[in-house]
């Protein structure tokens, strides 16, 4: 009698299953903590880390679902993906940072790519679309950086709840488009920059970063975004 409870202690049967399945849940659920915690300290896709996650908790449970090695590899290519676009993130950054960027320019990331928001007042006089020199010279310190990598780029323009009502802008929609192109046509004509890589967008005061509330806050809600779109190939291959 001692010898059966022996032999099902080790593993070999009884209702309890194999040793084996305690260590393998442990060390899914442990992975699928590290990818909850790694995700939540990114903006990466919400559909496909739900579409991993509720597989996780279907293997897991042992209600179905696909094959372990297919959810590995799905893993395996949001952690490359993330990886590669935190790489693109810290590649800009140390580069602002070592040009002493940082008073005018900043860098920001969110699911789409990576945000190089420039000041409004660095770029433009008031009301104009016109690139001041200042403004020039600091698009002129970027060339290097958006020349070492293929990735396509859409300048946006931003402008503060102020209505514009000149004859050349109508309205913010049309200064913060005219902007947006003015930086476009910079970069093509002076940067050597691929026009092919280049696209322009007006958002005129529609969407803030800060409420429109104070001098400051409308300072910072005029802006103009480089916005460096992560690889396309990348996203298409962790869909």
């Amino acid at each position: 009698m001692s010898r059966r409870k022996r032999r099902g202690e080790d593993g070999g049967g009884g209702d309890g299953g194999p040793a084996w399945m305690t260590t393998f849940s442990d060390m899914m659920s442990l992975l699928l903590t590290f990818f909850i915690l790694l995700f939540s300290m990114s903006n990466v896709d919400a559909v496909k880390f739900q579409s991993v996650a509720s597989s996780f908790q279907s293997i897991l449970s042992g209600s179905g679902g696909e094959s372990i090695l297919s959810e590995q590899d799905s893993i395996i290519e949001l952690t490359e993906q993330y990886m590669e676009n935190k790489e693109l993130y810290d590649k800009v950054s140390d580069y602002l940072d070592a040009g002493e960027l940082g008073e005018n320019v900043s860098v920001s990331m969110n699911a789409k790519g990576v945000f190089v928001e420039m000041k409004d007042a660095i770029l433009f006089e008031p009301g104009s679309a016109s690139l001041k020199l200042e403004g020039i010279e600091v698009l002129k310190q970027l060339e290097d950086l958006i020349n070492d990598f293929d990735n396509e780029l859409v300048v946006e323009g931003y402008t503060d709840d102020v209505p514009e009502s000149s004859a050349r802008f109508p309205t913010n929609w049309e200064l913060s488009t005219a902007r947006a192109v003015s930086v476009v046509r910079h970069l093509i004509d002076e940067e050597n920059v691929d026009p092919a890589r280049l696209s322009a967008v007006g958002y005129g005061e529609h969407r803030p970063i800060v409420p429109n509330d104070s001098i400051e806050n409308r300072a910072s809600n005029r802006r103009v975004n480089i916005l460096i779109i992560f690889d396309e190939e990348s996203d298409s291959n962790g869909s």
